[in-house]
């Protein structure tokens, strides 16, 4: 490896740490440079998740962004949540969590329903078919995401969970 840490063991070099280099060397370095690194990789490990997640989830001919919305309303008690609700938790904008609802709805995985105690509030509700693909789908997840976890262990996958939950945090997410 480098003395820049711009190769990697089989002698590959690291884009990113190419991209830290170059930054170093225009006179960025310190926090910048640390920060620009740090942003790239977290972005190109998004990337690469993101991807793989999907993959997992063609099958089903679902996103990750509807998986998503079909696995919070499986963890709820009635397998249903008012649609505000929904995008709360979800921490996405009511129109995205629409969108997702129309989506799924055509395909039969949900379905819009009145609220039983309030007029003006709507929940999405899973389906019996949306019971069985989200149980389906979830297995075919689990199988990237302890890949993706033992790919760098579970203590530095704690690690990274806690430097990004302190990012999180101190740019008010929650």
């Amino acid at each position: 490896m480098g003395s820049d840490g711009t190769v990697v063991g089989d002698g590959r070099p690291d884009p990113i740490a190419l991209a830290r280099a170059n930054w170093e060397r225009a006179g960025w370095g310190g926090d910048i440079a640390v920060g620009m690194e740090a942003v790239t990789s977290v972005m190109r490990a998004h990337q690469i998740m993101l991807a793989r997640v999907e993959h997992a989830l063609k099958p089903f001919r679902l996103t990750f962004a509807r998986f998503e919305l079909l696995r919070l309303l499986a963890f709820s008690r009635r397998g249903a949540l008012p649609i505000s609700r929904a995008s709360a938790r979800l921490q996405v904008h009511v129109s995205s969590v629409m969108h997702a609802i129309d989506r799924l709805e055509r395909a039969g995985l949900v379905e819009r329903q009145p609220h039983p105690t309030d007029g003006r509030t709507t929940l999405v509700a899973l389906t019996d078919a949306g019971r069985d693909t989200v149980a389906e789908a979830t297995e075919a997840v689990n199988e990237v995401f302890a890949d993706l976890g033992g790919a760098i262990g579970a203590a530095d996958s704690e690690k990274l969970v806690a430097a990004i939950r302190v990012l999180r945090r101190e740019n008010g997410d929650f």
